[in-house]
C-alpha cells in the first residue's frame, strides 16, 4: 500500500532523512522505532505532505504522492494522528470529530463513521459537548484517533500514541489501535515504547540519525541483541 523509496528530507541544511526506504502492505501494522531525534516523526510528516522530500518517491496505492500538500494526501485516504494528539482544545469533542470528516461530504456515511467512533470510544460519546482541552491525556488520544477514523482512511499514521500515558492507558490505547486495524485501516506506527509496538505489529524498522539500520519481523527483532539492549531493556 505504501512504498517509501530512497527518500531524502531536509530541514534547511540539516539532512533529516538519508535515503530511507520502507514498505507497508495492505492490512499491516508496521512499526518504526528509534530514539528521540532519529527522524521517525519526519517520516510521517513526509508521507502526509507536511514536509516535501528533496529526492526519492513516496507511493501510495501505486500513485506518486511525493510533495503533495496535506489536504490532497488526506483525500487519497491517509489520516495522520500527530505527536502530542493535536486536538483543537477550544472546540468540543463533537466539533473535533466533525473536523476529521472535512474531506468527506456530509451525509449517511459520515453519520455512520461517527457512530463507529462513538461505539469504539464510548467516552467520546459521553463527552461530545465537552471542550477537548479539558479531557485527560488518554481521552485526548482517543479523540485524536477517533478524529482520524472520521475520514474513513485506508491508512493511518500514528505518532507516539503512548506518550505521556500511564501503563494501563497505554494498553487500552494499543488495544484500540488493533481494533482499528481489524476494522480495515493499515497502520504505520511511530513509537518509542518498542515493547508495545512489537506486541501489535509483525514487522518493524529501526531508525537512527535519519537512516534505517535494522528491519525485519518483530519476532526476530525482539531477539536481536542490539535491539534488546537499545530499545527493549531486559525483555
Amino acid at each position: 500500500m505504501l512504498i517509501i523509496d530512497n527518500v531524502n528530507v531536509y530541514y534547511g541544511k540539516l539532512h533529516a532523512l538519508k535515503g530511507i526506504s520502507l514498505r507497508v502492505g495492505e492490512g499491516e501494522i508496521v512499526s518504526l522505532i528509534g530514539a528521540n531525534g532519529a527522524g521517525k516523526t519526519t517520516v510521517l510528516r513526509a508521507v502526509s505532505g507536511i514536509l516535501a522530500p528533496r529526492s526519492g518517491k513516496i507511493l501510495f496505492k501505486g500513485k506518486d504522492i511525493s510533495g503533495l500538500p496535506p489536504h490532497k494526501v488526506a483525500r487519497q485516504g491517509i489520516a495522520h494522528v500527530p505527536e502530542g494528539r493535536g486536538v483543537f482544545a477550544n472546540m468540543t469533542v463533537r466539533e473535533n470529530l466533525d473536523m476529521g470528516a472535512c474531506t468527506r461530504r456530509p451525509g449517511r456515511e459520515v453519520d455512520e463513521s461517527l457512530d463507529r467512533v462513538f461505539s469504539r470510544f464510548p467516552r467520546m460519546a459521553e463527552r461530545a459537548a465537552q471542550l477537548a482541552g479539558t479531557l485527560s491525556g488518554g481521552e485526548q488520544q482517543m479523540l485524536a484517533i477517533g478524529r482520524a477514523m472520521m475520514a474513513n482512511p485506508s491508512m493511518m499514521l500514528l505518532d507516539e500514541p503512548s506518550m505521556g500515558l500511564s501503563p494501563l492507558l497505554v494498553e487500552e490505547i494499543f488495544h484500540m489501535i488493533t481494533e482499528v486495524n481489524r476494522a480495515g485501516a493499515t497502520i504505520l506506527l511511530v513509537e518509542q515504547n518498542a515493547s508495545m509496538a512489537f506486541s501489535i505489529s509483525r514487522r518493524a524498522y529501526v531508525l537512527e540519525t535519519g537512516s534505517i539500520v535494522i528491519k525485519g519481523d518483530t519476532d526476530d527483532l525482539r531477539n536481536d541483541p542490539g535491539v534488546q539492549s537499545a530499545y527493549l531493556g531486559d525483555l
